[in-house]
């Protein structure tokens, strides 16, 4: 502390967010800096983001904050010397069966991009691409930055899970609000966002923020709320983004859980399934990605670029690349049944009556594969990667005996018939097509 100086004191910088003034940067920064080095204690943490919860953050208390967090680790430095890209990044909010990035990172790459894809774990009733890339055995979550630094330039993409000297400020806080009751504030979603990517040296990002019941933030309202927030933060903090507000009243997909998603992602890479849904998620964020990164002039060409490099098998010999080059089997694109566990008890849950799916409760569904030990139902909890759901019906869709709600892999007898139940209860059934929407609602820039 310079000569002078007033003292820090955590508590006057809480009174004064309690009290409805605006942070100063530095008044940030000393406060972030205590959440970093331990002088801020966990009541002092819960007191300040409380206060953020009730009074808010402009916009520019919303960028000191993400600024302050994103370097209170490591800041991930790229020699643009061994890249011939742009380094360019998609977050989502989350889904259930949102399996988005892994077919994403590759697409990309085989398109010029360079995506140092850093993943979280599931949270609720949405799974986590931590949690998805367990599965595929040896493959290494959690890399030392050389080797993630080596496979983004050499191959285009690595996805990985969060290192813990990443913006270590949010991390703390984050488990904080999570306890406190405080996640849902916008300005500190934004922020705890926002630090991640800032610390891992992004050229431009794209969000992808979900609303629906299927998401955390059910209201389109609210998601287009956040969405504007993250754009006009990561701009302000000299990000270049743009954000797609998705649509997840059901399944994105026709899988949920980690290995049938990653099963699903590998039939889609090689072109032996498409969800339209899922398709137009894919190729929407990625053209938003490479016309951001300068890979493409619009998005019209863009998607062009993605389309050919999916069809001429590029993307998943970059997948297959990402995986060999962190450890996992050499052959997963071509033989992933050989790698990819499956449970022991499969059963198919056919609707009580033929008709056409109104309407589903997309959270209950999630919760279904938790329920089979597909996600934590406490923290620290073993997850079975094998278990979930296959071939799940969407919106408007016809069932009857011969097309079921959806397949259930579960561990045991028992547990794919609790899972029947709770999904049967999920599934409204009429005798009429409804309306189906796109699944994209809008774009925001600013």
């Amino acid at each position: 502390m310079a000569s002078g100086s007033p003292p820090f004191l955590p508590q006057e910088i809480i009174r004064a967010k309690r009290d409805g003034s605006r942070l100063t940067d530095a008044q940030i920064e000393q406060f972030v800096q205590g959440i970093t080095d331990g002088s801020v204690g966990d009541a002092q943490a819960a007191a300040f983001a409380m206060a953020g919860f009730f009074r808010g953050m402009d916009i520019g208390e919303r960028i000191a904050l993400t600024r302050a967090m994103s370097q209170s680790g490591t800041m991930m430095q790229w020699d643009r010397a061994d890249l011939h890209g742009p380094v360019l990044d998609k977050h989502s909010t989350g889904g259930v069966g949102d399996k988005v990035s892994l077919m994403l990172a590759p697409l990309v790459a085989a398109c010029g991009g360079h995506v140092p894809m850093i993943s979280g774990r599931g949270l609720g009733h949405t799974g986590g691409t931590f949690d998805k890339l367990e599965s595929i055995p040896g493959y290494q979550t959690r890399p030392d930055n050389d080797l993630f630094r080596k496979v983004v330039a050499e191959v285009g993409c690595a996805i990985i899970g969060q290192t813990s000297d990443l913006a270590p400020a949010d991390g703390r806080l984050y488990a904080i609000r999570d306890v406190t009751a405080t996640v849902e504030s916008i300005s500190l979603i934004t922020a705890s966002i926002l630090a991640k990517k800032l610390a891992a040296g992004l050229d431009a990002l794209v969000m992808d923020v979900t609303f629906g019941n299927g998401a955390f933030m059910s209201d389109l309202a609210q998601a287009e709320e956040l969405a504007h927030s993250i754009v006009a933060v990561a701009r302000g903090a000299g990000l270049v983004t743009t954000a797609l507000l998705t649509d997840m009243n059901q399944v994105l997909g026709r899988t949920a859980g980690n290995a049938l998603e990653v099963r699903e992602t590998i039939d889609w890479l090689v072109g032996s399934s498409d969800d339209p849904r899922l398709t137009e998620v894919v190729l929407a964020l990625g053209a938003e990605m490479l016309v951001l990164g300068g890979l493409a002039a619009d998005t019209e060409a863009a998607t062009s670029k993605l389309v050919a490099a999916r069809r001429d098998g590029r993307a998943a010999e970059r997948f297959q690349a990402m995986v060999t080059a962190l450890g996992g089997p050499t052959d997963l694109v071509e033989n992933p049944e050989a790698h990819l566990a499956s449970a022991a008890v499969s059963l198919r849950v056919e609707p009580g009556r033929n008709g056409y799916v109104e309407s589903i409760d997309t959270r209950s569904v999630g919760l279904a594969v938790v329920s089979l030990g597909g996600g934590r139902m406490r923290v620290g909890d073993e997850i079975d990667h094998t278990v979930g759901l296959s071939d799940v019906m969407g919106l408007g869709e016809h069932a009857d005996k011969d097309h079921p709600l959806a397949v259930i892999h579960a561990r045991t007898e028992s547990d794919a018939a609790m899972a029947a139940e709770a999904l049967s209860a999920a599934y409204s059934i009429g005798d009429a097509a409804p309306t189906v929407g796109s699944v994209i609602a809008t774009r925001v820039t600013e």
